[in-house]
C-alpha cells in the first residue's frame, strides 16, 4: 500500500513539473502567475481528494500524509521553477542596465521571454539607443564647435603675430579681425541660443501676429545675397495669416530657412515662400531648386553643427536649422524636410494658431 501511496505522490510530482514547464511557456508574466495561483490550489485538492479516497480503502493515515505531501511539494517545486524563469529574464535587462551605466553604451537587452518581460526589454533597449544618439550629438557637437571656434582664432592670432612683428600695417587687417570677431559672436550667440531652447528658458508672451508680415520682412533681409546669386525669390502669401508668435524669433526661423535655401541653390534658380491658412495651424514652406537632399541629409539636417558637405567649412555654423527647429518646436508646431516631386528641396513648419496661455514652454 506504501507502494501505491508513493506513485500516487510520484504522480502529482510529475504533474506540477510538467505544469511548470507549460506556465513558463505562457505569453505574459500574468498568465503564468495566474495558472500558477491556479496549479496551487488545483493540485492539493487533487491530493485532498486521492487522499479521501485512500481513507476510504485503505484507512492508513501515514498514506493519506505521503499524498498530500507529495502533491503540495509538487506545487512548491513548480512556483520555484516558474519564479526562477521569470527572474532570469528579469536579470538579464538588469545586467544589460548595468553595461550601459559601466560606458558599454552598445550593450542591448534580449527581447525574448514573456510579453511584459518582452516589452520591458524593447523600451529598455529605445532608452539604450537615444542614450547612444546623444553622447554620439554631443560628441561631434564638441568636435564641431572645437573647430569653428579655432579657425577664426587661429586667424586672429596669426593676424596679431604679424602686427606685433610689423610685417602689416592695422588697417590691414582690421577689415578682417572684425569679421572674425562678427563671426565669433554669431557663433557664441548661436550656441546661447540652444542653450536657451534646451533648458526650457524662453518663456515671453506670444503676440497674434500677420505672419505673411514676417515672410516679407525675411525676404527683404535675403534679397541682395540673392541678387548676388541670380536667385529669383517668390513669395505665395495668405496675407490674412495670423498666429500667436514671438515676431523675431519666427523671422529668425525663416532668415535660417532661406539662408539655407540659398546656400544650395544654383544661379538662376529660385527660392520660393509659401504661407497658408489650415485647419488649427499655419503652414509656411520654402522650397529650392537646387539638387535635393540625400537621404542622410533628410534624416539629419537638423542636427546641431551637421553639414551635407563635412569638408566645406564656411557658410554657416552648421546651427541654423537646428535653432530653427527648437523655435518651431517651443512655439509649439513642427518642422520637417522633404525632396520636391519637380526637384529640389522642401523645409516645411506649421505654427498653431490657438494662443498658448503660459507663453513658450
Amino acid at each position: 500500500m506504501i507502494g501505491l501511496a508513493l506513485a500516487v505522490a510520484a504522480v502529482s510530482l510529475a504533474a506540477g513539473l510538467l505544469a511548470a514547464l507549460a506556465l513558463r511557456r505562457a505569453p505574459t508574466v500574468w498568465l503564468q502567475l495566474a495558472g500558477l495561483a491556479v496549479l496551487s490550489v488545483c493540485l492539493p485538492l487533487a491530493a485532498v481528494l486521492t487522499s479521501g479516497w485512500v481513507m476510504f480503502h485503505m484507512g492508513a493515515d501515514r498514506k493519506i500524509l505521503a499524498v498530500a505531501a507529495g502533491s503540495a511539494t509538487a506545487a512548491v517545486i513548480a512556483a520555484l521553477g516558474l519564479a526562477r524563469s521569470i527572474a532570469r529574464s528579469i536579470r538579464r535587462v538588469s545586467s544589460t542596465s548595468a553595461q550601459l551605466a559601466q560606458g558599454d553604451l552598445s550593450a542591448r537587452a534580449p527581447t525574448g521571454g514573456a510579453r511584459e518581460i518582452a516589452q520591458l526589454a524593447d523600451a529598455f533597449n529605445v532608452m539604450a539607443s537615444s542614450v547612444e544618439q546623444l553622447f554620439d550629438a554631443r560628441r561631434e557637437l564638441v568636435a564641431w564647435a572645437s573647430h569653428d571656434l579655432r579657425t577664426p582664432l587661429a586667424s586672429m592670432q596669426a593676424m596679431i603675430e604679424a602686427l606685433e612683428d610689423g610685417l602689416a600695417e592695422p588697417a590691414d587687417y582690421l577689415p578682417t579681425l572684425r569679421e572674425q570677431v562678427r563671426t565669433l559672436s554669431l557663433l557664441v550667440d548661436d550656441l546661447f541660443e540652444l542653450a536657451r531652447i534646451d533648458a526650457g528658458a524662453l518663456t515671453f508672451e506670444l503676440q497674434e501676429t500677420r505672419v505673411a508680415g514676417l515672410v516679407e520682412s525675411a525676404l527683404r533681409l535675403v534679397a541682395a545675397d540673392a541678387s548676388s546669386r541670380n536667385v529669383d525669390l517668390v513669395a505665395d502669401l495668405d496675407a490674412e495669416a495670423r498666429a500667436p508668435v514671438l515676431p523675431d524669433k519666427i523671422e529668425r526661423v525663416l532668415s535660417n530657412l532661406l539662408t539655407n535655401a540659398l546656400r544650395h541653390t544654383p544661379s538662376d534658380g529660385s527660392v520660393a515662400v509659401h504661407l497658408e491658412r489650415r485647419a488649427g495651424d499655419v503652414l509656411v514652406s520654402v522650397e529650392d531648386t537646387g539638387s535635393g537632399l540625400s537621404p542622410e541629409a533628410l534624416a539629419r539636417m537638423f542636427e546641431r553643427f551637421w553639414r551635407a558637405d563635412r569638408a566645406r567649412t564656411a557658410g554657416g555654423s552648421g546651427l541654423g536649422l537646428a535653432i530653427a527647429r527648437g523655435l518651431v518646436e517651443a512655439h509649439g508646431g513642427r518642422i520637417w524636410a522633404e525632396n520636391r516631386p519637380q526637384g529640389g528641396a522642401r523645409v516645411s513648419f506649421t505654427l498653431p494658431t490657438e494662443s498658448m496661455q503660459s507663453g513658450l514652454p
